[in-house]
């Protein structure tokens, strides 16, 4: 009988979006040295890597960043619920399932919204847009996912902000899956929130999100309303900044592998970043395309990180997963709508081309017209 175990690949390639394979560096910076967060060390270690995230999001000296402890829907939800006021209403801008969980913490917090359904991978009618804005001007916030995950759709947020700013009202940008990855920035796009991750293209490692905004933006929630304790903006905001102290208990692994991951991004440069995330996809959707599977959407619709295929006749995901899962290989199903038919590739993180050619090859052999 053979040892099973013998068999099972030595490196796992995460086709996943978020969490990503990572670079050594980063790895090795989660071993950093143990520190209390009331310390100088940690001040310091929490400012730098604030300062860092701002630059990676377009932020200049007017700009400044918050960084939570949680996944990026943590910082989506501090967004919205920090940044509209009480007297406030929320456009949500929804194409896919992140759209809609715009729709779901507003409504958890009884914040009023106006929804905006155009459907599942389906792209934004800007005139919608401006259309809802001037029909209802007690909306004060426009909520727009940049990378769509659920599809893979690449939302134009630089048009849907500037259509809100002509209207008078702010935008909240969830780019917790395109940030590092696509160009997006706050100060050339007019972004006023942006919410984002550490452990997508950032290719930090997961427990760190963040919001960035202008400073004034932050002093201003002073006079806002406190829908959550934990979540609030403004109570980080004043302890970052003014105390340089996390409000509450960080987890400081993570912060030692973002703070890694940034210089690494910042070296590397958002566009050459972006050009290295498009040539791996291009590389899989060719191929893809070679072994006859149909891509979910059109090429100029896409984000560079992440496609949806759909599932091969004669096989389904499950199969897939397994398959692939024993060469060393994890991808990833899509949620609600679009699950019986479609699976998602992630080319996020520290892939190689290498990775991308192996894939191909292994997932040749698995189908069922090539076996």
């Amino acid at each position: 009988m053979s040892d099973r175990t013998t068999s099972r690949p030595t490196r796992l390639v995460l086709m996943n979006p978020g969490p990503v394979v990572t670079d050594d560096r980063v790895r090795s910076a989660l071993a950093g040295p143990d520190m209390c967060h009331r310390e100088p060390e940690f001040s310091e270690l929490m400012t730098r890597v604030r300062h860092k995230v701002t630059l990676v999001g377009g932020g200049d000296e007017r700009h400044t960043s918050v960084v939570l402890t949680g996944s990026g829907t943590c910082a989506v939800e501090a967004a919205v619920t920090s940044a509209v006021p009480a007297d406030g209403a929320l456009l949500v801008v929804d194409n896919g399932h992140y759209g809609e969980r715009f729709q779901h913490i507003a409504a958890t917090y009884g914040i009023r919204t106006r929804r905006l359904e155009f459907g599942w991978a389906a792209p934004v009618h800007l005139a919608a847009v401006d259309r809802a804005l001037a029909d209802d001007p007690g909306l004060t916030h426009v909520g727009v996912v940049h990378h769509e995950t659920s599809s893979g759709m690449l939302n134009d947020v630089a048009a849907i902000a500037r259509i809100a700013h002509a209207h008078g009202r702010q935008v909240i940008v969830d780019a917790v899956s395109s940030i590092g990855a696509e160009r997006l920035s706050l100060a050339e796009d007019g972004i006023d929130w942006l919410a984002g991750s550490a452990n997508k293209c950032l290719e930090g490692a997961p427990g760190l999100a963040f919001v960035c905004a202008a400073r004034t933006a932050f002093e201003a929630l002073g006079g806002g309303p406190r829908r959550t304790y934990y979540l609030d903006l403004y109570r980080h905001h004043t302890a970052q900044e003014k105390a340089a102290a996390p409000a509450f208990t960080p987890g400081i692994p993570a912060f030692h592998a973002f703070d890694a991951a940034l210089d690494l991004a910042l070296a590397e440069g958002r566009q050459a970043r972006h050009e290295r995330y498009e040539g791996l996809a291009r590389q899989l959707r060719d191929g893809l395309e070679r072994l006859g599977l149909e891509l979910l959407l059109p090429a100029e619709q896409r984000a560079a990180a992440l496609t949806a295929v759909r599932i091969p006749a004669g096989t389904g995901y499950g199969e897939l997963h397994r398959g692939l899962r024993a060469e060393g290989f994890v991808i990833y199903g899509v949620q609600e709508q679009l699950a019986e038919d479609f699976f998602r590739l992630s080319t996020m993180g520290r892939m190689t081309t290498g990775d991308i050619a192996l894939f191909l090859t292994t997932l040749a052999r698995l189908l069922p017209a090539h076996r």
